[in-house]
């Protein structure tokens, strides 16, 4: 996509890695604004994920329940995870939904990307939703991760979204795409 408001746009000066970690890649950037001053940026550089909206033939979505360490608490999500380097943007949502459900899909549908904290990072993660599904076995969770695998239905996931028992900003914008796909036919 290219940039239709130029003056807007900031010029990176110099770029110095703060931190590298597995996941994390943090930036401290001097940048030139566009009335032509400068100042500095902090963001963190990410790989990019995934995020599956996946439908049982009864209609159900699939969800994991896990701990967010940096919230303190677990969290319901939709099964979600980072995109490898080299990996299409579809095996990852193949391999994370065998992954943490155990499930396999039929039929995956692109549907959007969306990126959850401008702010501070360039995160972006690319919404599938995936029918068809079929029990291949049971989940094979990464090193160091634990998980619930819940099954519930759109309105019981909404009715969560609005009692605040559903935070998370992915899984609010998939139950967003889950409901006009699913129910408007987009």
């Amino acid at each position: 996509m290219h940039d239709d408001y130029p003056h807007l746009r900031e010029e990176q000066l110099e770029s110095t890695q703060v931190f590298r970690g597995k996941l994390l890649d943090v930036r401290l950037d001097r940048v030139r604004l566009p009335d032509g001053g400068d100042c500095q940026r902090e963001y963190v550089k990410h790989q990019g994920a995934v995020v599956m909206i996946a439908q049982l033939d009864d209609g159900r979505l699939l969800f994991v329940r896990q701990h967010r360490y940096p919230i303190g608490r677990s969290i319901i999500e939709l099964p979600a995870g980072k995109i490898d380097p080299g990996e299409s943007i579809l095996d990852t949502a193949t391999r994370e939904l065998l992954e943490e459900t155990g499930h396999q899909a039929a039929e995956w549908r692109y549907l959007g990307v969306m990126h959850p904290c401008v702010g501070y990072s360039d995160e972006r993660i690319e919404i599938f939703l995936a029918r068809g599904l079929r029990l291949e076995a049971a989940p094979k969770l990464d090193s160091g991760e634990f998980l619930d695998l819940l099954k519930l239905s759109l309105d019981d996931a909404l009715a969560a979204v609005r009692s605040g028992e559903i935070t998370d900003a992915k899984t609010i914008t998939g139950l967003f795409w889950a409901e006009k796909a699913l129910r408007n036919g987009w």
